[in-house]
């Protein structure tokens, strides 16, 4: 998830699997279980984890993988999944399943709640990835603007439509974030890495970053990721994930680069704005952080108002040599692939993932000092 600001917009995020990591759907071994009880973080950040938080009957509401989880504005969540027989689990905070819908979005990737109207609306992203029959298939990815309880309200069109790709150039978007203003990022992290902005009924306006930007520091690798931060309500800028990199990348709202947020050994999906800090969900790590990239590796990054990593619940503990943050890795087996994250007004985590054996969403619940 990323962060809720109701146009004032509220958010949530997305990550996941990429074509260009080389993915493939296998079945993580069966060693690899969360402990249940488990404290895992640093310093003030430390969790309790609760892996049966989300858990429900497989064979009623099976997951391939768990893409995205929100927070709505009477607490309850919703997560996005992308199996065939729903998309949409909706969860009061105590973790009891209140309702399952929605089959129209094979790829389902990343969600994004804001108020229109004094109503919820989700933007939601189909990366274009499906798995069919046990075969995975690269499709035109999508992105809709629905109400709340799913009903279409608008689509955004593949960016050839409005002349901001050639033919047959690759659309495959992973993540979505809505502007106090209404305007619609798009982060196409699967496809050709621009990020594309549109206003907030559709049309689209310019796009920036890629794989070409005329600004090498602009430039993104899988971008994974997009999140709206507001700390600095005077200031708001965009945060894009740069995946291959382990960076996150700040640019202005308009799509000037500012600066890059380091994440070494960390292929970090996404930064969740919550509060002064931001949180992001880490998919792959290095062995001993500095290593081959290891398969079943993920761990969370907490960095507080500076942009300095604070902890890592399930990671190495966070080490700065001469102002600079040292490589990341992952130190326990509490998680496979984290996707994203959804923080909620307690400082709780609540952690959903890719390529985790049908994983449901993890509860991190926060040790208060």
């Amino acid at each position: 998830m990323k962060t809720f600001t109701f146009i004032a917009l509220s958010s949530l995020s997305i990550f996941a699997h990429a074509p260009n990591d080389d993915h493939k759907h296998k079945a993580a071994p069966d060693h690899q279980q969360v402990q249940q009880d488990e404290i895992i973080g640093h310093g003030s950040h430390q969790y309790k984890v609760h892996k049966d938080w989300g858990k429900l009957d497989k064979t009623k509401y099976p997951i391939k993988n768990c893409h995205a989880m929100i927070q709505l504005k009477d607490g309850n969540f919703v997560a996005l999944c992308d199996d065939n027989k729903h998309n949409f689990l909706k969860y009061s905070p105590e973790g009891k399943l209140l309702k399952a819908w929605i089959k129209e979005y094979p790829g389902a990737h990343g969600i994004e709640v804001f108020e229109k109207d004094g109503k919820d609306h989700f933007v939601v992203v189909d990366s274009g990835w499906a798995v069919r029959n046990g075969k995975q298939y690269r499709e035109t990815g999508r992105v809709a603007i629905t109400t709340a309880a799913g009903q279409l309200v608008f689509a955004l069109g593949h960016p050839q439509t409005v002349g901001a790709y050639e033919p047959g150039q690759k659309y495959m978007p992973c993540d979505a974030a809505v502007a106090p203003n209404g305007d619609i990022y798009v982060a196409d992290g699967y496809g050709s890495q621009w990020v594309l902005q549109y206003d907030k009924n559709g049309r689209f306006i310019s796009k920036f970053g890629g794989a070409s930007d005329p600004d090498k520091n602009a430039i993104l690798r899988n971008s994974h990721g997009i999140s709206i931060d507001l700390r600095d309500p005077q200031n708001p800028k965009l945060l894009v994930s740069s995946r291959g990199e382990n960076k996150i990348k700040v640019f202005t709202m308009d799509g000037k680069f500012i600066e890059n947020i380091d994440l070494p050994g960390a292929f970090g999906g996404q930064a969740v704005v919550h509060g002064e800090n931001l949180y992001v969900g880490v998919c792959w790590s290095k062995k001993d952080g500095t290593g081959k990239k290891l398969n079943e590796s993920g761990f969370v990054a907490i960095l507080d108002k500076d942009n300095k990593v604070i902890s890592c619940p399930g990671g190495s503990e966070p080490q700065y040599v001469d102002g600079e943050i040292q490589p990341m890795y992952q130190t326990t087996k509490t998680f496979y692939h984290v996707h994203d994250l959804c923080v909620d007004t307690q400082g709780n985590i609540f952690v959903v993932q890719w390529k985790a054996k049908g994983a449901y969403p993890i509860k991190l619940e926060i040790i208060k000092k």
